[in-house]
């Protein structure tokens, strides 16, 4: 559904934009189909196609946005003309005709099974056989959901600086959620896979394979004991993702954010914020992964954006809207739900870049702690950083070692004072997924570290941040309706 350039340049002129405006057309197709299974049976499936046209005004800072699914040109004429009207200026708009120019990808992006390419009967098929295999690992599992969606849409963008971006994405997404249950202990297990990809990306990763993991989680936790309480040293796995660093820290760095106030690292660019080994970078054009894409949904390139260097904050995210506001270039970080959002600035792939050290080494060398294979839920303030997270897979460290696992753990701190307590940093490097709720919205996206090692941090207690900017973090929930 990419709409003609004539139909595009008719309607752009249709706004009017006068000096210094700035308006867009955004038009999306996508379809989706997500399948949950609970209950040893399929619970449900969605299809769906859906289809629609969003435009936005930009004058003086302020924007006006409207949307429609109805594609008629008469009907988007009409709305171009509303569009005008809610920005109303000087009533000069400028006599001119938009010329359009198609842009170019940076890079290319493969599918060798596209989702919409796959039967019903094999999707439900694979999600059957890894609830069986979850099943299979303990008498103790009581419950299993295993949630599968894939979506492909196609997209396009034109704007009043004559830029034309014409896109195909497809994402396919598997979550599973196991609980186990004895003598009165329930514990969870809860795995998430996928990326910018076609379904050829179960043959590296096998929906058992996921099943049989979260369940193999679930029932060790069963026997462990209490975690332990206190501020001590705590070593995060690469496997444990950047959840921390994602919610924590990179909200904080994205510029609308830091312009409204609501940052710690507001002024502070240029001034050391982290521990010397710590590099943070948001990248979007790594190919694969969950938060990729060739263009964001404003029609910047996506760019690899090194926020934190050696310590030193070098750089904001920003979108078109909060990079005119300072005279600078968009990062490529405005994105959207749908056409139903307007753009606002978001992360990609955000993670801590990997460091000199071998993970075996930083283990060695801690006597003793918490050792975090896996993050599960929390909240987080985005405004200071504080934050409480639950560890999904815990283990207590001894002696340089890892010993006997423990349940029902915590963490508790401060983002930026973590980024500061960070003393050893691994070689290694492993990534999560997510979907990132903002102003209403959730986009994909992956975050990722790798081992590192903080020098101290709160294990259990009862701090919970608070304030209007706090957000809830659901790492341990199959949500098959909001998978991208």
């Amino acid at each position: 559904m990419i709409l003609d350039r004539n139909m595009l340049t008719r309607i752009l002129d249709q706004v009017g934009t006068e000096e210094g405006e700035f308006a867009e057309i955004y038009v999306e197709e996508r379809k989706v189909n997500q399948i949950l299974c609970e209950d040893d049976k399929i619970e449900k499936i969605h299809t769906g196609l859906e289809m629609g046209v969003g435009m936005r005004l930009v004058r003086e800072g302020k924007t006006a946005y409207i949307y429609s699914n109805d594609l008629r040109e008469v009907s988007l004429l009409r709305a171009a003309a509303l569009l005008r009207q809610s920005l109303a200026g000087s009533g000069r708009a400028l006599d001119r005709e938009t010329v359009l120019h198609l842009m170019r990808g940076g890079f290319e992006l493969e599918f060798s099974r596209l989702p919409g390419d796959v039967s019903f009967q094999e999707k439900t098929g694979a999600v059957l056989e890894a609830n069986h295999r979850a099943r299979q690992v303990s008498p103790d599992i009581r419950q299993v959901s295993v949630g599968i969606g894939d979506l492909q849409k196609t997209w396009q963008i034109a704007n009043t600086e004559g830029e034309l971006v014409e896109d195909k994405i497809a994402r396919v997404r598997m979550m599973i959620q196991v609980i186990a249950a004895r003598e009165g202990i329930i514990q969870t297990g809860y795995e998430s896979r996928g990326g910018v990809a076609g379904w050829e990306l179960w043959d590296k990763t096998p929906f058992t394979d996921i099943a049989a993991e979260a369940a193999a989680r679930a029932v060790e936790m069963l026997s462990a004991p209490p975690a332990p309480t206190g501020r001590m040293p705590v070593v995060m796995s690469a496997e444990a993702g950047g959840t921390m660093i994602h919610e924590a820290c990179g909200h904080g760095l994205e510029a609308d954010l830091v312009q409204k106030g609501l940052s710690v690292y507001k002024n502070r660019l240029g001034h050391k914020v982290a521990a010397d080994q710590v590099t943070v970078i948001d990248d979007a054009t790594l190919a694969g992964l969950y938060g990729s894409y060739r263009f964001d949904d404003e029609g910047i390139l996506g760019q690899r954006t090194v926020l934190i260097e050696k310590g030193i904050l070098r750089q904001y995210m920003y979108d078109r809207l909060t990079a005119a506001r300072e005279g600078k270039a968009s990062t490529g970080n405005g994105r959207r739900e749908s056409y139903q959002h307007k753009p606002v600035v978001r992360m990609s792939n955000t993670f801590i870049a990997p460091g000199p050290d071998d993970p075996r080494d930083i283990m060695a060398s801690t006597s003793h702690g918490l050792f975090v294979k896996k993050m599960g839920g929390g909240q987080v303030n985005t405004t200071n950083g504080d934050f409480v997270f639950e560890v999904q897979e815990g283990y207590i460290i001894e002696k340089g070692r890892v010993k006997h696992p423990v349940r029902g753990a915590t963490l508790s701190g401060n983002g930026p004072r973590v980024l500061l307590d960070i003393d050893r940093v691994g070689n290694d490097l492993g990534y999560a997924i997510g979907i990132c709720g903002k102003d209403g919205q959730g986009v994909p996206v992956a975050d990722a570290q790798p081992t590192i090692r903080i020098k101290e941090l709160v294990v259990g207690g009862t701090f919970m941040p608070t304030g209007p900017q706090t957000k809830k973090i659901h790492r341990k929930q199959v949500q098959p309706w909001k998978l991208f």
